[in-house]
């Protein structure tokens, strides 16, 4: 008996006589036998799912409440990344929290997304205005990401110069350890060294942090001008921080090429790593060969302005494996939201903020260094926020006694870091003086006085000058440009998005509740293991879920969306492929019918794609793909398969496909964008596949956000799981860089995973199992429809 008040029978939608009317339609009297027609029997899993028992909204709420409450709290000194920041009411209220910003889908139709659009355009605006480039795209996955991207882009644009890039050894780990990861495969010789001692000739591209890792805000100007005396056509590349440009001379003003950071501080909660927008910008003449989606401005029909994504000829739907990358969309939502932040404070406000941030901040390295305490930041560069020093003595000692006392600061080793963030004050600075020097002593100087120093480092342009971002400084104002930007645009608050790419669930109110609690939003990712039990708590109940659905042995939940699953997943291939003496495997097989990321995916890994034929249905021809394999025995890496097929078949023959890779030696990977159709009946595991990621912004029910966020872990196979990306910080006592991480975070954008956690615990295993039989039966009635009025 379905219970019509339980979550499940609210989400599927239809009861139980329009099911039947469907049904009937179809010629069938019941669900079960209907299901059974459909998919081929022998691929029906004899397993158990989840084995768990719906809970009701209430009580899914109060078990996570109460699975969430072991986090500690602290205020946040730790930087590294992830900076301290406030998300002004107005955007959390009417963007974080609107499901007619968060419920929509990426802007392919951009005549029902011109809102969206819009905000992009201004998100854009505010990152070459920071940046001081001609353009900037629509976001990437996270500031690491962004970096192995540049350098990628970097290689592409100076391809003729050798395969070594340089990379400044003060930057943050996980950039350094997910760029590791990028240059393996692209050939790529990756030096890491001081960028004093930078011989510029011999490389194509360097990368700079900028203030790095230490805190120390240099002007690069005379160092890039000496450079590229040396070597014109050097790409250089400055990973920025985002506020600290509001202030100091922007990269193009120093004469980089590309820039890359995160917007995260603009009013973007932690949530233990993410989801956070990244940003690039470079020079006009590299925009075909910059990654990510473009917003441009044309005109509709009627010749008014029309905002679209542009330059769409780079990308992998038509050009594959030579696409700049496999990266779709990425952080929408979280760009959006960046942009919002800067209107509503506007230039001078932001310029407030900054110079509120790097007081603190210069005022506690004065009273260090007055205490006697030797700090690393160069006397021959400015700070903007962060202090660092080594502690001697114990510096785990140091870190407990200041969380004992409500802070929470970065550590290395024995190196210490305190970043100051927004929300900082300046008793709490005092407060940190005299708990790290032991000492009384504390001397207040004036702003003026104090920052006399950094004049030189200053900017001397505008920026936001543009009127969108000198009108909106009221709540009213902004709350109203909000609501008219959401009032263009169609989302799941207006009507079903029937897009094929992706699937479209609903976002329930429940599931997305829990985002904005102090304790998900406002945990730091690098927080020490024993602060954060609960968080832990959840994401390894979630694996546990996820294993259950598909049947492997273990789930990594770094990568931030399905094409860097795919991406992790490949790599996991490799670096099992490797460790068995058999890293010759670089053929990778892909049915002509597959999304354009498995190519572009393939090719950033470093293997050759060999097409397999597909029939007019989409479905693979078997016998090409035996041709190949057995051709190819000798190097054949994997096969990458959509299941069921982008064309939305159950292949009877998958099986058989996955034993004939097996048998010529390679592996199996399985793109789960369409695991919407197999969750409680198909297991990828027992069908073959050796890895498969999953969409959990798809399947499991995190909202699109116009664009993302997103997340793509990869289940996989007992003998793949020591292959699997560690992170230099959170994993620092196992950790290597045979491991090196895909993601700047270690859990990916770990706070929307209690999305999909929610969503499971809601529907229970029958639940799961009722909704994945009802999209099968809505696709075929609306396949049937079609069919009466003459589409084939």
């Amino acid at each position: 008996m379905v219970n019509m008040h339980s979550f499940s029978s609210r989400h599927i939608g239809s009861n139980l006589p329009e099911q039947q009317e469907l049904l009937t339609t179809l010629g069938y009297n019941n669900l079960t036998t209907f299901i059974h027609d459909v998919i081929p029997h022998e691929l029906l899993s004899q397993t158990k799912t989840t084995r768990e028992i719906a809970l009701s909204e209430q009580q899914a709420l109060d078990k996570l409440n109460a699975m969430l409450e072991p986090n500690a709290l602290f205020k946040n000194y730790v930087g590294l990344g992830y900076y301290d920041t406030i998300t002004p009411a107005v955007i959390r209220r009417n963007v974080f929290e609107n499901p007619g910003w968060y419920t929509a889908y990426t802007p392919y139709q951009a005549e029902i997304s011109q809102g969206r659009l819009e905000g992009l355009l201004n998100y854009q605006q505010m990152i070459t205005d920071l940046t001081g480039f001609d353009l900037a795209n629509a976001s990437l996955l996270d500031e690491a990401t962004a970096a192995a991207e540049a350098m990628a882009m970097a290689q592409r644009i100076n391809s003729t110069q050798g395969n070594k890039f340089f990379v400044h050894q003060a930057v943050f780990p996980q950039i350094l350890s997910v760029m590791q990861t990028r240059a393996r495969y692209l050939n790529i010789d990756l030096v890491v060294g001081d960028i004093h001692q930078f011989a510029a000739q011999e490389y194509f591209g360097v990368l700079l942090q900028n203030p790095d890792i230490n805190g120390n805000q240099y002007d690069y100007t005379t160092h890039i001008t000496t450079w590229k005396e040396h070597n014109p056509k050097l790409i250089v590349t400055i990973a920025a921080d985002i506020m600290s440009l509001v202030l100091f001379k922007s990269p193009a003003t120093q004469g980089a090429d590309v820039a890359i950071g995160s917007s995260q501080r603009f009013g973007i909660p932690l949530g233990f790593g993410g989801p956070a927008a990244a940003y690039m910008a470079t020079k006009d003449a590299y925009k075909r060969i910059m990654p990510g989606r473009i917003i441009g401005v044309s005109k509709d029909s009627k010749g008014k302005n029309a905002l679209r994504m542009a330059l769409q000829t780079r990308e992998q739907h038509i050009r594959r494996e030579k696409a700049t990358s496999n990266i779709c969309t990425s952080q929408v939502l979280l760009a959006n939201m960046a942009g919002f932040y800067a209107i509503y404070h506007g230039a001078a406000g932001l310029k407030d903020i900054a110079t509120h941030i790097t007081y603190l901040a210069n005022l506690l390295a004065y009273n260090l260094r007055n205490n006697g305490i030797s700090l690393l930041n160069d006397t021959n560069a400015t700070i903007f926020d962060t202090v660092s020093f080594i502690y001697h003595d114990n510096a785990q000692v140091l870190v407990e006694e200041l969380s004992d006392n409500g802070y929470l600061i970065g550590q290395i080793d024995n190196q210490i870091y305190i970043n100051v963030g927004e929300s900082a004050t300046l008793n709490e600075i005092e407060d940190l003086v005299h708990l790290i020097s032991k000492q009384e002593q504390f001397a207040i100087i004036s702003v003026d006085e104090l920052l006399q120093s950094q004049s030189n480092y200053y900017r001397q342009d505008k920026i936001l000058t543009h009127k969108t971002f000198n009108s909106y400084q009221t709540e009213t104002k902004m709350m109203r440009y909000l609501k008219y930007l959401e009032n263009k645009d169609i989302s799941l608050v207006h009507s079903m998005i029937p897009l094929g790419s992706c699937t479209m669930k609903l976002n329930a109110a429940a599931e997305l509740e829990p985002l904005s609690w102090a304790k998900m939003a406002n945990i730091h990712p690098f927080t020490p293991q024993e602060h954060v039990s609960g968080y832990l708590s959840l994401i390894n109940g979630l694996k546990k879920q996820l294993c259950a659905i598909t049947g492997f042995a273990d789930i990594c939940m770094q990568p931030n969306s399905g094409a860097q699953g795919e991406y992790t997943g490949i790599l996991a291939i490799r670096r099992y492929q490797e460790n068995i003496g058999q890293a010759q495997r670089n053929i990778c097989l892909i049915p002509k019918s597959a999304h354009g990321t498995n190519p572009a995916t393939a090719h950033m890994m470093g293997l050759e794609v060999v097409v397999v034929n597909c029939d007019e249905n989409g479905n693979v021809d078997v016998e090409d793909l035996k041709l190949k394999a057995e051709q190819h025995q000798a190097n054949l890496c994997c096969i990458m398969i959509t299941y069921p097929s982008t064309h939305g078949v159950f292949e009877a023959s998958i099986k058989q496909i996955c034993q004939i890779v097996h048998e010529n030696g390679g592996q199996v990977y399985m793109d789960g964008a369409n695991l919407n159709a197999l969750v409680g009946l198909v297991k990828p595991a027992e069908l073959g596949a050796d890895v498969s990621h999953i969409n959990l912004h798809k399947t499991f029910a995190i909202p699109h956000g116009g664009g993302g966020p997103g997340m793509g872990p990869i289940g996989v196979a007992q003998h793949l799981i020591e292959f699997l990306p560690k992170h230099p910080i959170f994993d620092a006592g196992n950790y290597d860089t045979q491991r090196s991480a895909v993601s700047a975070a270690q859990f990916g954008s770990a706070s929307i995973l209690a999305i999909s956690w929610m969503y499971i615990t809601m529907m229970g295993e029958a639940g799961l199992e009722q909704a994945t039989m009802n999209a099968i039966l809505n696709a075929n009635y609306i396949a049937h429809k079609l069919q009466e009025i003459g589409y084939s």
